[in-house]
């Protein structure tokens, strides 16, 4: 059975980082490029990241670009979204997901049930 769980979401003050994870099982990890996903009260989904299926080569969306970093530990089939110098407006529900085989095919088969992270003071 397909399971994706992403952790790691809280509270934090502006300025502070935080350590998101994407654990998966039930499928070839190591064949999928994952991206990450937010979406706050009101707003639209967005995309944030995504990185290849080897970890190669990584994209991020301008509003995070700088401040985020994603990564994968494909032996341990788990993806990572470090977050620093967080804003007020990166509160949201942040989700990972499987996008195919590259980062461009933007499949969206599996999703993870998110994790809420919230920045304020």
């Amino acid at each position: 059975q397909v399971q994706i769980v992403e952790s790691g979401g809280g509270l934090v003050q502006p300025g502070g980082s935080l350590r998101l994870s994407c654990a998966a099982s039930g499928f070839t990890f190591d064949d999928y490029a994952i991206g990450w996903f937010r979406q706050a009260p009101g707003k639209e989904r967005e995309e944030i990241s995504c990185i290849s299926s080897s970890g190669g080569i990584a994209y991020y969306a301008d509003s995070v670009k700088g401040r985020f970093t994603i990564s994968r530990d494909n032996a341990k089939n788990t993806m990572y979204l470090q977050m620093n110098s967080l804003k007020p407006e990166d509160t949201a529900v942040y989700y990972c997901v499987t996008m195919g085989r590259q980062c461009v095919d933007k499949l969206y088969d599996h999703w993870g049930q998110g994790t809420q992270v919230t920045v304020s003071s």
